[in-house]
């Protein structure tokens, strides 16, 4: 920059002036800004004190998470079932107690169990209507209702397969097979024909295993 008389140097003075304040204003708001930011990071430190480092580290130790559980008892339950499958080609005539109502009794029952139970030594809990239900039908409703009496703790189930009156023939058609499913059901001690008052000819009464223990 030419100089050439006194008003450009004033001028020139001015201006430098002015750019020396900026550069101090500047400067002072860097300084201000770092003092801010330090006392914010040691506004903790303040807060707590004095501190001592501990010898060892705390610190928890945490077990790895665990897998998921898998089902297995679920598995085992359908495998059972699968196996459990009763079969309309089972010979029962051999397994019935030879009296006028045909009763089932498992072997090491004594026949004392087949009174009581026909004597209605044990109260009904639970019951399963196979009227109007096809074989098929009947089948897989009667071995589902023993798994879930059994499965449940109930001890004492009566299951009405009908006197067959609506049949051709007049004769029953479940009453045979629901014989020869219930003997293939593992759950099953033993069975009678019910008393008149609890369905007679047209009903069995089933006593089922109890849960984990022997039969009483």
């Amino acid at each position: 920059m030419r100089v050439t008389d006194l008003q450009d140097l004033a001028a020139i003075a001015r201006h430098l002036r002015a750019e020396q304040a900026r550069l101090e204003a500047e400067e002072k708001a860097r300084r201000e800004a770092a003092a801010r930011r330090e006392a914010e990071r040691q506004q903790f430190s303040r807060a707590v004190g004095p501190v001592t480092r501990l010898r060892e580290r705390n610190l928890a130790r945490l077990r790895p998470p665990l897998p998921p559980p898998l089902p297995v008892q679920h598995a085992l339950d359908e495998q059972r079932v699968l196996q459990e499958s009763i079969s309309d080609d089972f010979d029962v005539s051999t397994l019935l107690d030879t009296d006028d109502q045909l009763s089932f009794r498992r072997p090491g029952i004594g026949v004392e169990v087949t009174r009581r139970l026909r004597a209605g030594h044990w109260s009904i809990q639970r019951q399963l209507d196979l009227h109007g239900l096809r074989v098929d039908e009947a089948r897989e409703a009667l071995g589902a209702f023993i798994r879930t009496a059994h499965k449940n703790g109930i001890r004492c189930v009566r299951v009405v397969h009908g006197k067959g009156l609506g049949s051709p023939g007049k004769s029953p058609v479940l009453k045979s097979r629901v014989q020869r499913w219930l003997v293939q059901k593992h759950e099953v001690l033993a069975f009678v024909q019910a008393r008149p008052v609890d369905g007679g000819a047209g009903a069995l009464l089933v006593l089922l295993q109890p849960v984990g223990g022997r039969p009483r």
